[in-house]
């Protein structure tokens, strides 16, 4: 399965990105944490296995830059387990039935697996019933998000036989997740319930856990609860993955940010209108890459969009690897192989994207030839990345530097994934526009 989506799949999410932007919900603002899990991903393609998340969703709309208004907020928090991905059980209907959802700063639409029934077949344990919610209902064709307002593009929604709003969602290794667009509450307790949001209720998907987006737009999860902050902590993961460490996420207030440096969010104007931009990303500037203590000769302008809008800079959860343009790869891979090129696994490239790769017996003498890497942002904030996290086991006797080209995901864009978040506070502050960043031994947060 090709990691590249056609044209028409790009059309097509652009357009229904646009839709979802054009109502705003109102309700109030909340805070509560949630049980997250681990699970491995679904492997029906390598690619996907590396990038879930990285819809390739761009909108042609600005967020609201204006600050959220001050309100007391909840502070809560849960743990949860690391493999190639972050996984939230939220208690969704009335009563609630607790659903499994990637945690995905990268996109917009939440989804959910809905499950048809089917006589004599049994549905997914995971799966969710709207049968048994009182607080379930579903999009009407006559919805203005089924409604077609834009001429240039073929709108990614349609009336079914039952006249309800369909919708299609395509990922970046061409995996389609489809169903209806649904109200639904997510119910904590009998005083702790969100006003029904949109979400998509998914029968035709071919993975095992929905999406959980948190990115900028109006209809994310974020957006649509009115959360003022979220943060997490990724661990450090052990091997092949078969442990899973404990990390920890808040929904809210988190203590630990008075420790946090901050990088404010780029803000985009709704007329500056670029093909390649999502304006949706939580989007910051970085400045520069050193390998090994050397700041490699990258231009500052590779990170930053240029008139195209490609190569802006994303902080995303749902990426397990970190991806950079064309330009700022090349210069990372030509020091690399510079440093430990001798010991290069020739002609190995895995899951079509990381070609920088290793025999595990020569792993711990290539973490000391290549050393420590450091992302530089503005206001001089830094993500130190130990060597002994560099290298990740992709597979029984391979280890591989946990970055790739971001041609391969099909977009122009650096992405930081959460491979290379481990031991990393990050939280997302949505009231004032920016991403924090702060040093934490997140397998061992309580």
């Amino acid at each position: 399965m090709t990691s590249v989506p056609s044209t028409t799949f790009l059309l097509l999410l652009v357009t229904f990105l646009n839709f979802l932007y054009i109502l705003s919900a109102k309700n109030a603002p909340f805070s509560m944490s949630f049980p997250l899990t681990s699970t491995t991903l679904s492997h029906n393609s390598s690619s996907k296995a590396l990038f879930l998340s990285s819809l390739i969703a761009t909108s042609h709309q600005t967020t609201n830059a204006k600050a959220m208004p001050r309100v007391p907020s909840l502070s809560y928090k849960s743990t949860f387990k690391y493999s190639m991905a972050l996984i939230i059980t939220l208690p969704i209907g009335t009563p609630p039935q607790n659903q499994q959802m990637v945690l995905d700063t990268g996109s917009q639409l939440s989804w959910i697996q809905c499950h048809k029934k089917i006589p004599k077949i049994p549905p997914p344990t995971t799966s969710f019933d709207p049968s048994l919610s009182s607080s379930f209902s579903v999009l009407p064709c006559s919805h203005p998000l089924c409604k077609p307002r834009i001429p240039d593009f073929t709108l990614p929604t349609s009336c079914d036989q039952n006249r309800l709003c369909h919708y299609s969602y395509f990922y970046a290794d061409g995996t389609l997740a489809e169903g209806n667009l649904v109200r639904e509450k997510i119910t904590f307790s009998r005083s702790q319930t969100t006003p029904p949001l949109i979400l998509g209720c998914a029968t035709e998907s071919g993975d095992a856990e929905g999406i959980l987006g948190m990115n900028l737009g109006r209809f994310s999860f974020a957006s649509q609860a009115k959360v003022q902050k979220f943060s997490y902590c990724v661990p450090i993961r052990q091997g092949n993955h078969t442990v899973k460490p404990i990390g920890t996420f808040y929904l809210g207030q988190n203590p630990n940010s008075r420790t946090f440096r901050y990088v404010n969010l780029l803000t985009f104007p709704q007329s500056q209108r670029m093909p390649n931009l999502d304006p949706l990303a939580y989007t910051i500037g970085m400045v520069g890459i050193k390998i090994n203590g050397k700041k490699l000769n990258i231009s500052e302008r590779v990170f930053r969009p240029n008139a195209g809008g490609s190569g802006q800079t994303i902080v995303d959860s749902g990426t397990e690897y970190t991806f950079l343009v064309e330009e700022a790869y090349n210069k990372l891979r030509e020091e690399i192989i510079r440093l430990a090129g001798r010991k290069l696994k020739k002609g190995y490239i895995y899951g079509d994207a990381l070609d920088m790769c290793f025999d595990s017996q020569y792993r711990m003498e290539i973490e000391r030839l290549i050393g420590d890497m450091t992302l530089q942002f503005e206001n001089g904030v830094e993500i130190l990345i130990n060597k002994e996290r560099m290298l990740d086991e992709v597979e029984g006797g391979i280890h591989c530097v946990g970055i790739g080209r971001s041609e391969t995901l099909g977009i122009a864009s650096n992405i930081i994934g959460n491979f290379h978040q481990q031991n990393l506070w990050v939280e997302f502050d949505l009231r004032n526009r920016r991403v924090g960043f702060g040093k934490g031994e997140c397998s061992t947060q309580v």
